[in-house]
């Protein structure tokens, strides 16, 4: 992708942004009640770009989107005239439903429609469905990358006890390829990734976990993931070697935070504890532990060049505050590449003939 050029002639910042996740902010109030009034409050605090979630309709309709063009010129503009632009569409909810679990049909009903409540396998066509729209709708507002959830079959056998038996983990992810593999072909024919947010409670909860996916679906090249670094520091996983081994595969950014301070009554798996008592909490960003001064260079030194969305999820500051901070905090992290080398003012010319000379070998 063309980096955008500042006055001076050098190039602009390598990651766009800031952008703002939507989700969290939904309501039934100004200037959370619809797209409009969202966009110009995310422009009023700084931001650029907005993620838009897609269950329901508050921010737009999925199957209008993907069924007209007319439809999705009128988003991008009234977007546009507040100043924002359209980031990414996001389908977490509905590609939860995509494989779910027997043991978590009462709680994810929630996010289908009511007349599917009770019916694992209508659900789950649904929610197929509904990420072949999301498909026919990113490319219609000209996006490159989609934002989902994978589902889980596998997660109540995440912990090896009692023992599985021998072939579950390869059943559970031929199913799941099964099933994401004429998805991610829709997204193929689209043009846009298709990126899975690495997140506990999915089967595609880390590093391991995302590449069985990819053996299953033949390593298919729009199959991507959503780096939020938050879901790995909790896991205490390495969030900037992550960055080195996967970077090819990085296709969205989440900047959230987190913090993980384990005391000698829970760790990882918190206890049962709600969110407050857990050692492992989410943090409005640079209020928790990670090095977002990092994770931006190297994103910047592999070239990565989508956007950083700021998804706010907190227990302690509240949302308003942290929509307001989180546009000055990315842009913050933001960084210019550099143009040429830092010592070129002592540069020497160079021939082959010289070269040798140098080494000793003429």
């Amino acid at each position: 992708m063309q980096q955008p050029t500042t006055p001076s002639g050098t190039r602009g910042p390598a990651i766009r942004g800031p952008a703002i996740f939507l989700a969290q902010f939904l309501g039934s109030q100004a200037p959370f009640d619809n797209l409009p009034n969202l966009a110009h409050w995310a422009a009023s605090l700084g931001y650029s770009g907005i993620q838009l979630p897609t269950l329901g309709t508050q921010c737009l309709d999925l199957q209008r989107a993907a069924e007209s063009q007319t439809y999705c010129d009128e988003l991008k503009g009234l977007c546009a005239e507040a100043g924002v632009e359209i980031s990414e569409l996001s389908t977490h909810l509905q590609g939860q439903l995509v494989a779910v679990h027997p043991a978590f049909d009462g709680l994810f009903d929630e996010f289908a429609p009511v007349e599917l409540r009770g019916q694992p396998k209508a659900r789950s066509a649904w929610a197929i469905e509904q990420l072949h729209l999301a498909a026919k709708a990113s490319q219609r507002l000209g996006l490159s990358a989609h934002a989902t959830f994978s589902g889980a079959l596998l997660w109540p056998y995440m912990y090896p006890w009692p023992q599985r038996p021998s072939g579950l983990v390869e059943e559970g992810f031929a199913e799941l390829a099964r099933r994401w593999r004429p998805i991610l072909d829709a997204f193929g024919e689209a043009g846009v990734d298709l990126c899975f947010e690495i997140h506990p409670g999915e089967d595609l909860h880390d590093g391991a976990s995302f590449e069985r996916f990819l053996d299953a679906v033949d390593q298919h090249p729009r199959a991507k993931i959503l780096y939020d670094p938050s879901h790995m520091l909790l896991q205490q996983m390495d969030y900037l070697g992550f960055i080195d081994r996967y970077h090819e595969r990085i296709g969205m950014f989440h900047v959230k935070d987190a913090e993980f301070r384990p005391d000698a009554r829970s760790g990882v798996y918190g206890g049962y504890q709600g969110w407050l008592e857990r050692p492992g909490r989410f943090r409005s960003p640079g209020d928790g532990q990670i090095d977002f001064k990092q994770i931006f260079s190297k994103l910047t030194q592999y070239g990565y060049d989508g956007w950083a969305v700021l998804e706010w999820e907190c227990c302690l500051k509240d949302a308003g505050q942290g929509a307001a901070e989180g546009a000055h905090f990315i842009r913050q992290q933001l960084i210019d590449r550099a143009t040429r080398a830092f010592d070129d003012f002592a540069g020497v010319e160079g021939s082959t003939s010289s070269n040798r000379r140098l080494l000793g070998l003429d």
